[in-house]
């Protein structure tokens, strides 16, 4: 058993119960095999030596056996029902908690901490990936329960039955779980290769479509065309290829276990011949010889059919661990200061993404007090979002820490800070959802009062009036039919309604026209006003507006932090 198939096993009680119940089916299966094998050889030897001649007059019914290899035949069909039943449920349970697990991590993590890359491997590991999981559950896990139950169970009627036959059986066995995992081994590489490039491709085809626009207008739409045609091909061809291992293993299996059934058959035909056996005890074996080996060939083929989500597995863990942030324990629960009156410190923080060379923050020293405005300037990528992701607690420091009111932000609890903080993108995300539940995004309970006084607030109630159902206007994915303006004033509206203590915008009036700009600009001016802000500003229309203005230079303050100025 794999190490990722162990954690599966541990982290996943689904999946422990679903081979409890599955070895449990298996074992009763396993009696109900040497149960029919006895019947019908029984029924059979009967008819060959006529011992059903004259017998209807007696008091046992010749139909009698006949009844019970039917009954039998049917509590073996009921327990493939349940099999079957049971494992697909655990497979849906399975896919579910890995789901949950992945969409909770991704919700605690920060948006910084993914690359376009990573968004696209785990688009494709919550859709098509856990899928592949399937095959395992329904597939190898009630298989190879059954191996571990059915073959000793076989092999100890028959050493009951004819010795020479189980002695025969028990050396035969293991040649086709060893010639199995001869090919397996091939096969696990070439499907750990499948995997990457499907990721790879579910990844850059993400990219791609979220790009298509500057692509087209850069004339470098067909060359994209033909990387990810060529992706597809690779993918496609590596497919094939694990096909033909697969074939090639189900080949093999199958020619090691007929000649292990031969080498049994064999001889006991001889000795039947011989008359040193006699022809019920030699149809048992014959019987129940190819049901010793049929688990472990369908194992091996069950192996390669799920191997795709051994690898899914294995990424999946990778993900969980890589985006894993350690929590303070209980310490985290620490009471959240008052963030009206608590000042925002950042001691010597230095904060590093695992896919760059340099930080991102050097060694930081930076204090934010109460009620300030703080402009932050600087050339695009010195490290100013990153700055507003330590505070929103989105990425976490690799040395020194981050303090609102003395307390360490490591300390706090996530969701509890996050309600003191109101949060303005450069790019804000808006959903395929109502304009008045895009707004009330900020604050699920508010009124529509609330949200229309919020978005008068943002200048954004006199166009959303005018769009075709006013508030109730639906909006397509990104906020598909307003213009970068408007989409930036719902997102004002939002923070106006969430109402918090501490505003962090990040460059808000970025790629706005004249028009837009000087509408965002009254508005988040409107917006600071009372509040502690962090603003990222690249144009100059907020800077008149702030207390204080720091400039920030790959990764550094480039000067020492300027006295605090009011306004």
């Amino acid at each position: 058993m794999k190490p990722v198939e162990r954690r599966l096993l541990k982290e996943l009680p689904v999946l422990r119960r679903h081979t409890a119940y599955a070895t449990v089916l298996a074992l009763l299966s396993a009696a109900l095999i040497v149960t029919q094998a006895n019947l019908l050889a029984t029924a059979l030897a009967d008819a060959f030596s006529g011992a059903f001649s004259g017998a209807l007059s007696g008091p046992a019914s010749p139909l009698a056996p006949l009844a019970l290899l039917g009954t039998v035949l049917g509590l073996r069909a009921l327990l493939s029902w349940c099999r079957s039943v049971l494992a697909h449920r655990a497979a849906a349970d399975a896919k579910r908690t890995l789901r949950d697990r992945i969409t909770g991590r991704l919700r605690h993590t920060g948006p910084l901490r993914l690359t376009a890359h990573r968004h696209g491997e785990t688009a494709t590991l919550l859709t098509r990936g856990l899928d592949a999981l399937d095959p395992y559950v329904i597939g190898y896990l009630p298989t190879r329960a059954a191996t571990a139950v059915v073959p000793l169970t076989i092999v100890g009627w028959l050493a009951w039955t004819d010795w020479t036959s189980a002695l025969v059986v028990l050396v035969t066995l293991p040649l086709i779980p060893v010639f199995g995992a001869l090919v397996g081994l091939h096969t696990a590489q070439r499907t750990a290769r499948q995997w990457q490039l499907l990721a790879r491709l579910g990844g850059h085809f993400l990219d791609v479509v979220a790009g298509l626009p500057t692509l087209r207008a850069f004339g470098r739409e067909r060359h994209q065309r033909r990387v990810v045609g060529e992706m597809a091909d690779a993918h496609r061809r590596t497919t094939l290829r694990t096909l033909r291992v697969a074939f090639l293993s189900s080949l093999v299996l199958e020619t090691v276990a007929t000649f292990s059934v031969a080498l049994v058959a064999v001889p006991v035909g001889l000795r039947l011949l011989g008359g040193s056996t006699d022809l019920r005890t030699a149809l048992v074996v014959l019987f129940l010889a190819p049901e010793a080996y049929a688990p472990l060939r369908a194992a091996g083929a069950a192996f390669h059919t799920s191997a795709e989500g051994i690898a899914v597995a294995e990424r999946v863990f990778a993900l969980l661990d890589a985006e894993e942030t350690p929590t303070a324990g209980p310490a985290a629960r620490t009471p959240v200061p008052d963030a009206r009156t608590a000042p925002l410190h950042l001691d010597g923080v230095t904060v590093r993404y695992p896919d760059r060379a340099a930080p991102a923050l050097h060694h930081v020293r930076l204090t934010v007090r109460p009620g300030e405005r703080l402009a932050l300037v600087g050339p695009s990528g010195a490290g100013k979002s990153t700055l507003l992701a330590l505070l929103l607690g989105f990425v976490a420091p690799e040395s020194g820490r981050v303090t609102v009111g003395g307390t360490d932000l490591a300390r706090l609890d996530p969701d509890a800070w996050r309600t003191r903080v109101a949060w303005v993108p450069q790019r804000p995300h808006l959903f395929a959802a109502s304009v008045v539940d895009n707004i009330r995004l900020g604050r699920p309970d508010a009124t529509d009062a609330e949200v229309r006084r919020a978005a008068r607030a943002a200048s954004a109630d006199s166009f959303v009036r005018a769009l075709p159902r006013g508030y109730d206007t639906p909006l397509g994915e990104a906020g598909a039919g307003l213009s970068a303006g408007q989409r930036q004033r719902i997102a004002l509206a939002r923070a106006f309604l969430v109402d918090a203590p501490i505003l962090l915008l990040d460059e808000p009036t970025a790629h706005l026209d004249p028009e837009s700009e000087a509408a965002v600009t009254r508005a988040t001016v409107r917006l600071m006003r009372g509040r502690t802000s962090v603003v990222v500003a690249h144009r100059t229309s907020l800077l008149p507006h702030a207390d204080r203005i720091v400039t920030v230079r790959a990764g550094r303050l480039v000067a020492p932090e300027p006295t605090w100025v009011t306004t």
